[in-house]
């Protein structure tokens, strides 16, 4: 009988302990992810949850600018952070501030520009740079984002095309919002941004990508935040979206995967 009792208060105990080491192996990870990703990150993360058991907390900006919800505004502020997901050579100023573990980063999509209207609208010919030229010189408003893109239009493709000076009155940068729902509202004709950032937009056709001669390509990373207070839980994350398993998800969304076995 003693031999029973103990034999119970010992199975308990081991059951208690794998218990308490599962609740404490579970973390909390706190990202910061721009908008190129967010589509499909939004259809990889309870996959992760439910593989790993950690809980994921996001707060979504732009990897850009000085709206408060910024990424690198949300980090001055001293909001919690263990992964940032964003602009690659903006997560490179990051690091050289202090604010990313080095050694961490993932270059995890390369990402193209499309462009859209609204739906129903007619559909301009964008199939090469003179057409783009046309479309844009045609068009009442254009708009595009705060982010790598929009800085690329207003202060490169423009100037390519010769077309800075009529486009001042004209084409405006959207801060913080996506460009697709400043064009699904009938705000802008014509709208530039990420096709993964204009894939989840409901009210707009997308037209396709900007043509070989006139295309920007932008790369999204992932890092450790130097403020992480759950960098293996981070790391996990990181491995995941970098993984076979996300690919089918980051194709979905418009990107092209560089960590997830594609070919370049």
């Amino acid at each position: 009988m003693r031999a029973a009792t103990a034999f119970r208060a010992l199975t308990l105990a081991v059951i208690g302990a794998l218990a308490f080491t599962s609740a404490i192996s579970a973390a909390e990870v706190h990202v910061m992810i721009s908008g190129g990703l967010t589509a499909a990150y939004k259809a990889l993360v309870p996959e992760f949850e439910r593989k790993t058991g950690h809980k994921v907390v996001t707060a979504f900006g732009p990897s850009m600018g000085t709206t408060t919800n910024a990424i690198p505004v949300r980090l001055e502020r001293g909001e919690p952070a263990d992964v940032l997901i964003m602009v690659g050579y903006a997560l490179g100023d990051l690091i050289k501030q202090g604010k990313m573990v080095a050694d961490s980063r993932v270059d995890l999509v390369k990402s193209p520009i499309g462009i859209a209207v609204k739906s129903g609208a007619a559909k301009p010919d964008i199939g090469s740079a003179a057409s783009v030229k046309q479309a844009l010189l045609a068009a009442k408003s254009v708009a595009y984002s705060d982010s790598a893109s929009g800085v690329y239009v207003s202060t490169e493709m423009f100037a390519k095309l010769g077309i800075a000076d009529q486009m001042k009155d004209k084409a405006r940068m959207i801060p913080a919002t996506p460009v697709g729902e400043i064009v699904a509202k009938g705000e802008a004709e014509i709208g530039l941004q990420q096709i993964s950032e204009l894939k989840p937009v409901t009210g707009i056709d997308i037209v396709g990508p900007l043509p070989e001669p006139l295309q920007k390509i932008t790369v999204f990373s992932a890092g450790i935040a130097t403020v992480s207070k759950e960098r293996d839980a981070g790391k996990a994350l990181i491995s995941f979206l970098a993984s076979s398993d996300a690919r089918d998800a980051l194709v979905r969304s418009g990107l092209d995967p560089i960590a997830a076995g594609a070919t370049h």
